[in-house]
C-alpha cells in the first residue's frame, strides 16, 4: 500500500505563487508515474500535470503550461508542483496521485493511490 500526503495549499492573491508537495510512503516504487489532479466545486476532476519517477518526463495541462512545473524528488520519495502567476481560475481542491505503471495518464480511473487533497484558493 503507498500513502500520499499533499501540503502547501492556502490562500493566495491573482500574481502569486504556491508549491505543493506530496510526500510518498509505504510501499513506494521506484518507477511509476505521479500525477498531480485537481477539482474545483461544481466541476469534475481534471488533470493537471504528470511525471515519470525516472527519468523525469513530465506532461501539463494546457491550462497551466508555462506557470506551473512538476518535478520530484527520488530521495525524499516526493513530488512538488510550483504554482507560478496563479489565477482565480485555479481554485480547487488538488490532488497527488500515483501510477504504479510507466506512462502519464490525463484520467483518473488510470491511477493507484490518492492523496487527501489540499485547498489552494485564489483570491481576485
Amino acid at each position: 500500500q503507498v500513502q500520499l500526503v499533499e501540503s502547501g495549499g492556502g490562500l493566495v492573491q491573482a500574481g502569486g505563487s504556491l508549491r505543493l508537495s506530496c510526500a510518498a510512503s509505504g510501499r513506494t516504487f521506484s518507477s511509476g508515474t505521479m500525477g498531480w489532479f485537481r477539482q474545483a466545486p461544481g466541476k469534475e476532476r481534471e488533470f493537471v500535470a504528470g511525471i515519470i519517477w525516472s527519468g523525469g518526463l513530465t506532461v501539463y495541462a494546457d491550462s497551466v503550461k508555462g506557470r506551473f512545473t512538476i518535478s520530484r524528488d527520488n530521495a525524499k520519495n516526493t513530488v512538488y508542483l510550483q504554482m507560478n502567476r496563479l489565477k482565480p481560475e485555479d481554485t480547487a481542491v488538488y490532488y497527488c496521485a500515483a501510477r504504479r505503471t510507466i506512462g502519464i495518464r490525463r484520467t483518473e480511473y488510470d491511477y493507484d493511490y490518492w492523496g487527501q487533497g489540499t485547498q489552494v484558493t485564489v483570491s481576485s
